[in-house]
């Protein structure tokens, strides 16, 4: 008897570890990482209401609301998109090129639907803020020429034609990430796409008039902007990890830490190039440095994150001052300078810089790091990256601005430019009301 009673026991532990086996292998919700990651989404999120005041702080004075109105657009409109087709074809199981329409209307998604150890329906809402913003990253670049009815068009057609694949190809199965081309929190995706996109739209419709290139209306405003997207960097960086472990912690001071020395180092560049420092180019240094360590934040070591911010700083200061004058191009509020080249560097840095350190066993040492032929290939695919997302996000865009051309126009009238955006485009503008208090105090 007390031999069967051995072998019960024996049998009913077996069960137990068994049946623990079997719930180990099975993915279950962390509230941890759910409620990091959902914060990080507000996070996120809150940068574009900050990207709406650093825009709408260094645009003439007559064009304020509309950019701010533009920018604030997205986050209705993409919202929207996200929601029926633009998760879908983001990351639902599809081609090299585009994913599929699994999920359209978020179908088959449900409450305890899970991607990886966080609800995917928390997935789909930090994904969500990085289309957002990244649409609204391209309009800085046409201030005060723009429809605003050309705007609200282009915004989901750009989303769907640009965006959305090329998150596809980065993060959602595509060929990009199937290469190994590494991009840990938007360099490509967001930054490049966005500064490619911003460059085939100023050439669309063509230079300000003289006249209109007016200096920014607000620099505190531009400030409080640039101090809303540091913050919020920290959940578009921190965030990707997708967990709240210790490489997200590790991204956070990598973040800080290329920020701070990008925004010194433009700073330097700004005071020995023009005599003076200037509020704005700390800002825009800070921002350059934010763009440029996005790629690499959850790949790179400290140093190499000094040295990055060292890089933005030089190399977005320059494409700001210099090579926009030499090419021509009238980009506004330098997007292309901050968003386009700053990705560039970001993306190719990473290839120097990555480390199994930081990666872990199976990543890679980069060029500088190794100096092997590991490194010089990576270096490699992150250049095939960046340059097939510069030369989609550049000839899509055209395509998707000509349609917008055709349809319902793409730039305002001489007089509507002249008069400010504000006013003809909106119908509110304090700037102009002030103006008329004036003139009929005066009569």
């Amino acid at each position: 008897m007390r031999k069967f009673s051995y072998i019960f026991i024996l049998m009913f532990i077996l069960m137990i570890f068994s049946s623990q086996m079997a719930w180990a292998d099975e993915a279950t919700l962390d509230t941890g990482n759910n409620a990091w990651i959902l914060t990080a989404s507000a996070l996120v999120l809150l940068m574009t209401p900050g990207l709406a005041f650093f825009y709408g702080g260094m645009s003439s004075v007559k064009n304020i609301n509309n950019m701010i109105m533009m920018v604030f657009m997205c986050m209705a409109i993409i919202s929207v998109q996200w929601v029926f087709w633009g998760y879908s074809f983001s990351f639902a199981e599809g081609s090299w090129m585009m994913g599929g329409f699994s999920t359209v209307g978020l179908h088959g998604i449900t409450p305890d639907s899970l991607s990886g150890t966080i609800s995917q329906y928390t997935f789909v809402a930090f994904q969500a803020t990085f289309a957002i913003i990244t649409v609204g990253l391209i309009l800085g670049a046409v201030e005060g020429r723009m429809k605003f009815g050309a705007c609200a068009l282009f915004i989901p057609l750009w989303a769907t034609a640009v965006y959305d694949p090329v998150c596809h190809w980065v993060w959602g199965g595509g060929w990009l990430q199937n290469i190994g081309v590494l991009d840990f929190a938007g360099g490509t995706v967001v930054h490049i796409n966005s500064g490619a996109a911003a460059l085939a739209l100023v050439l669309l419709l063509g230079k300000r008039k003289s006249a209109n290139v007016r200096p920014p209306a607000n620099v505190p405003m531009i400030a409080l902007g640039a101090g809303l997207l540091w913050f919020g960097w920290f959940g578009f960086n921190a965030g990707s990890e997708l967990a709240a472990d210790g490489r997200a912690a590790f991204a956070w001071v990598i973040t800080n830490s290329a920020a701070a020395t990008a925004a010194c180092t433009w700073v330097v560049c700004e005071w020995i190039h023009r005599g003076k420092p200037t509020l704005l180019g700390l800002a825009s240094g800070a921002v350059a440095g934010l763009v440029a360590i996005t790629p690499a934040s959850g790949f790179v070591g400290p140093l190499g994150a000094i040295q990055i911010g060292i890089m933005a700083g030089v190399g977005c200061y320059f494409a700001c001052v210099k090579m926009k004058a030499a090419l021509g191009y009238d980009d506004a509020l330098d997007v292309v300078g901050v968003h386009g080249i700053g990705g560039t560097i970001g993306a190719f840095a990473t290839g120097l810089y990555c480390t199994k350190m930081v990666m872990g066993p199976d990543g890679v040492d980069g060029l500088f790091i190794g100096w092997g032929g590991e490194g010089a290939a990576q270096l490699g695919l992150q250049c095939i990256g960046f340059l097939a997302s510069w030369a989609y996000s550049f000839a899509a865009t055209i395509i998707v601005g000509l349609v917008v051309k055709a349809t319902v126009g793409l730039r305002t009238t001489a007089e509507e430019e002249n008069r400010g955006l504000d006013i003809t485009q909106h119908g509110e503008a304090a700037y102009h009301l002030e103006l008329e208090a004036v003139s009929t105090l005066r009569q």
